[in-house]
């Protein structure tokens, strides 16, 4: 193991450019990872994080320049370094027809554990992660939080004097997050561990002990996180909006303002980043009615990354829909989703157990809830991919149980893996969604010049899918939900693994959209977007935890230790029976 404090990783003038690619994935890239510390890899999509990691396990090497890893050099060393370090993939490298202990086995194997230390570190990491009573579970029916440990312990199952994690905690519910951070301190304190991490959740660089900025493959920036907090210090407000306004209209107002470079929600106030310490254009919007009260508040590292991607000049392509922030013109007491005692069984296994809510037009609708909990499931029903067991279920006017072809033609549906055909130009899976909605003649060719300009697309309308970057393979996504202008959106994960530049981008249209009386049912792991939901429904092992407004959900949480909760630690007490039980919220629709 390496002493605190030294030089785990170091990276020297690497460039790494791959076949047919525009520019260097890396482009002379120079830093160092220390034993002992946690070390934070950040970046847009596209900004070589994935590629960092994958040179530093050896499994690439590089144009030019050195990775040392414990030592060892990347390239000539790569046997003898593999042996002592563990890496975690995205995908966190799991069989998914073995089971848990058969995946274990399979590392060890490949690691040469074996005999008693084989037994001691099965018996530790199963006790770590929680994942004891599951031994004979295949890999692929975990839920995505246990798949992210049985990965972490997979990369530990032989004492590693480093670990190599690539985006850990993408796709899991906050619960899970928590406890991989945990795990990871743990690690580091009492192991003097070396961890490097990239990471698309701004909130964890701000766990980390050192923090590398990652742009088109070069160094922007590091530091640790008070590094960058000094950055924006004095030019961070908290914007309480008027009752008349709401959080939504008024984030939507200000991430227009040329001198905000950031508007997010957080506890029901809008977060701004300003270009100065003068808060001139949040006392415009006081003097004009949307807000009620500014404070100045403490920088975090998201404050600080955004402000430095819009200083450089990287403004936020929102479309029309995207900048609306007048007064909406629909009936938002118009119920366009009803659902009533709704069930799904599959043989004796129970997924959903009794559900029921409305959506009105216009609403945004969050489905939250831990791995596993039954959300995917309902909400494969909503949009009647799944037949509901029992219940009833009303989507659009049209009982959905009994016309399940005509509730579909009202909806839009953006699926997580977005669906999208990686052959085919941006164009091409334009012109085929609007096909199969019934478009033809005129009206197609309007459809596709309105989602052209829309979604910013035009210049990429001959570019293959494979091709795109994700926060334009997420807009090409969305555009097809929207082709047949629907009532109703479900958006099924839709941000999960897209960087914080596309998060800002898609929430911006999303406003948009349900300003023009589009509904919108969203299924999402990040926490902070939840407060863009007009009403929630958390659910856990098919029952319903808790609904009402954000407002409503961060009250269950409220006490001498959280004064003021977020969604996040709202979602953790529920999860964990820790907040008062659901009969507490009173703001459900009729």
């Amino acid at each position: 193991m390496s002493d605190a404090g030294e030089v785990m990783l170091a990276v020297r003038d690497v460039t790494k450019t791959f076949a047919r690619a525009t520019r260097p994935a890396l482009s002379r890239l120079s830093f160092d990872a220390r034993a002992g510390e946690i070390t934070g890899i950040v970046g847009p999509d596209g900004a070589g994080k994935t590629t960092l990691l994958r040179l530093a396990a050896g499994l690439l090497v590089p144009d030019e320049g050195s990775l040392t890893m414990l030592g060892l050099d990347s390239v000539r060393e790569t046997t003898a370094l593999r042996e002592r370090i563990g890496s975690m993939p995205q995908q966190f490298g799991l069989y998914q027809d073995l089971t848990v202990q058969e995946n274990l086995d399979l590392y060890a194997d490949l690691r040469g554990v074996t005999g008693d230390e084989r037994r001691a570190s099965f018996e530790r990491l199963l006790a770590m992660t929680d994942l004891a009573p599951f031994t004979a579970r295949r890999a692929g029916a975990l839920s995505g939080g246990m798949k992210q440990k049985l990965g972490l312990a997979c990369a530990l199952v032989r004492d590693p004097e480093g670990l190599l994690l690539d985006e850990p905690t993408v796709g899991v519910d906050p619960v899970s997050r928590r406890d991989l951070w945990t795990i990871l301190y743990r690690l580091v304190d009492e192991h003097g561990l070396g961890v490097v991490v990239a990471t698309s959740y701004l909130d964890e660089a701000d766990r980390c002990h050192r923090v590398v900025v990652l742009d088109e493959g070069a160094k922007r920036d590091e530091g640790p996180p008070r590094h960058f907090h000094d950055q924006v210090r004095g030019r961070v407000f908290a914007v309480t909006p008027s009752p008349a306004s709401g959080p939504r209209r008024l984030q939507s107002r200000l991430a227009h303002e040329p001198s905000v470079l950031d508007a997010t929600i957080r506890s029901g106030r809008v977060r701004c980043v300003l270009a100065s310490s003068d808060p001139t254009a949040l006392r415009a919007a006081v003097d004009d009615g949307d807000a009620a009260t500014s404070d100045q508040v403490a920088p975090d590292f998201e404050s600080a990354f955004m402000a430095m991607w819009r200083r450089h000049g990287e403004a936020l392509p929102t479309g029309r829909a995207g900048a609306a922030s007048g007064a909406s013109t629909h009936d938002a007491r118009e119920t366009v989703i009803e659902v009533r005692d709704l069930c799904k069984r599959f043989g004796t296994f129970e997924a959903v157990k009794h559900i029921g809510f409305a959506v009105r037009r216009g609403e945004v609708f969050g489905l939250l809830g831990p791995n596993g909990a039954g959300k995917t499931t309902t909400f494969r029903m909503l949009c009647g991919l799944t037949r509901a067991s029992d219940g009833e279920l009303s989507v659009a006017g049209l009982d959905l149980r009994r016309s399940p072809a005509l509730a579909r033609a009202r909806l839009g549906y953006m699926a997580q893996a977005f669906s999208l055909y990686r052959d085919l130009t941006v164009q091409q899976n334009l012109a085929f969604y609007a096909k199969a909605y019934g478009l033809s003649g005129r009206r197609l060719r309007e459809r596709l010049d309105w989602a052209l300009d829309e979604f910013d697309l035009r210049e990429r309308r001959d570019d293959k899918t494979r091709s795109l970057p994700q926060g334009y393979k997420q807009r090409l996504a969305m555009a097809t939900a929207m082709l047949h202008e629907p009532d109703i959106l479900f958006l099924d994960e839709p941000t999960s693994g897209a960087d914080p530049l596309a998060r800002r981008e898609f929430w911006l249209r999303i406003n948009g959209f349900a300003q023009q009386g589009v509904t919108v049912v969203v299924t999402t792991h990040f926490m902070e977007e939840a407060e863009y939901c007009d009403r929630m429904l958390i659910m856990s092992r098919g029952t319903e935890l808790a609904q009402g407004t954000p407002a409503e959900i961060r009250a269950l949480a409220a006490g001498p230790e959280t004064p003021d909760p977020s969604i996040a630690d709202a979602f953790i007490a529920l999860a964990e029976g820790a907040a008062r039980p659901r009969a507490a919220v009173a703001g459900r629709a009729p």
